[in-house]
């Protein structure tokens, strides 16, 4: 059997990680400044996260939701605290789809409505609705496509108005991205996120906040929304929550009620996910990384608004985008088998940066000499 062919594969084999850095199969050292889409929060394979994970294991590494598990009880204490939000509650699940497939589907429980706002460019998820609200028609199936999910521009607020002033009765959420990713690292401004929030409470709708990758401390701030100082009726997660095991959740503001049924998951929650979870909390309170993950990334963002062919460099933390011209549009590739630094992309000639929490300010350094180096001789190459 093969396997099937849905991404596209660059020829590294990982072996070996540690911190910020990874090690192939041939015994070369990268700088990984992508952290696997946002996940690796913590740094790779760090010492705690190995210890919980391990104890946990060799106790007992899965029953069901059909039992009692204070492991998701620490959990969710260890969240609320470190969230600022302990009146909130969590459900567990394992992918930021299905954090977002739940939240709206919730959401529609709650004010028993159907219409979904979302805006352009959003990425939500691969699952039914998740997708149907992600702005890429590409990766809809005609069996996801539906009339209930409206797409308004990003960071309109005068559109926005508009819609809710004629449907504001029909909608069910509005969900978005605090920092979009797949869309390029365009940040939400504070003015939008207040609008929403104000819109969704004069017409009894729930916001849901993304935070599946611009949440658990990448910002500088534990959610994204923070920065515009508003609380969200649901908060998703995932990406960083388990440092690379699959875990997700989202919080539910109290107003928000459940019962049995409404939602549910076979593999939410388990007893190794919420040691995972839990080690990741651990560490970021004692390392300090969502404080590291604002002055790295604001000197991160400061260096590189000094090399003149980068433009439209933005983003907050350590989720940082910039743009290049035409003659750069190879410097991503060249980075990663050249330079040896793992970076991601957004189309058309987007680098986005999603390091590990902990990046230390020298592991900064070498991507800036190596991105000016490689610029450097790009250009000596493209020389008639």
């Amino acid at each position: 059997m093969k396997l099937f062919d849905v991404y596209p594969i660059n020829d590294i084999t990982i072996v070996k990680a540690k911190g910020s850095y990874v090690w192939d199969d041939q015994g070369q050292q990268y700088l990984d400044l992508y952290g696997g889409h946002a996940v690796i929060s913590i740094g790779h394979t760090h010492p705690h996260y190995v210890q919980r994970i391990t104890d946990q294991l060799n106790k007992v590494g899965f029953y069901s939701n059909s039992i009692h598990i204070p492991l998701q009880e620490e959990l969710a204490d260890k969240l609320g605290k470190l969230s600022s939000r302990p009146e909130y509650r969590l459900f567990l699940c394992n992918s930021g789809a299905e954090a977002n497939e739940n939240a709206l589907k919730l959401a529609s429980f709650h004010n028993g409505r159907k219409k979904v706002v979302a805006f352009s460019k959003s990425f939500h998820g691969r699952t039914s609705l998740a997708v149907a609200a992600t702005d890429n028609p590409a990766i809809v199936a005609p069996v996801n496509q539906t009339d209930n999910v409206v797409f308004l521009p990003f960071n309109d607020e005068a559109a926005l108005g508009a819609y809710f002033t004629r449907h504001g009765e029909e909608v069910s959420s509005v969900i978005v991205e605090g920092i979009q990713g797949v869309g390029g690292i365009s940040e939400a401004s504070a003015g939008f996120l207040r609008a929403i929030s104000r819109l969704c409470k004069e017409h009894g709708a729930v916001f849901i906040a993304d935070s599946v990758q611009c949440g658990y401390g990448r910002s500088g701030k534990f959610f994204s929304q923070d920065h515009a100082g508003v609380d969200a009726d649901i908060y998703t997660m995932a990406k960083g929550m388990g440092n690379g095991f699959p875990v997700a959740g989202i919080i539910i503001a109290p107003h928000l009620q459940g019962k049995h049924g409404m939602l549910g998951t076979t593999f939410g929650g388990n007893h190794l996910a919420c040691a995972a979870a839990l080690a990741v909390l651990e560490v970021m309170e004692r390392e300090q990384l969502i404080a590291n993950a604002a002055q790295v990334g604001d000197y991160l963002m400061t260096e590189l608004r000094k090399i003149p062919q980068l433009t439209r460099v933005r983003g907050k933390g350590l989720m940082i985008g910039f743009d290049l011209p035409d003659e750069l549009k190879e410097l991503r590739k060249n980075l990663l088998f050249k330079q040896r630094i793992f970076t991601g992309e957004a189309r058309p000639n987007t680098i986005r940066l999603l390091p590990s929490l902990a990046l230390r300010r020298k592991d900064a350094d070498a991507f800036l000499d190596s991105i000016q180096e490689e610029i450097h001789a790009m250009a000596l190459n493209t020389q008639p």
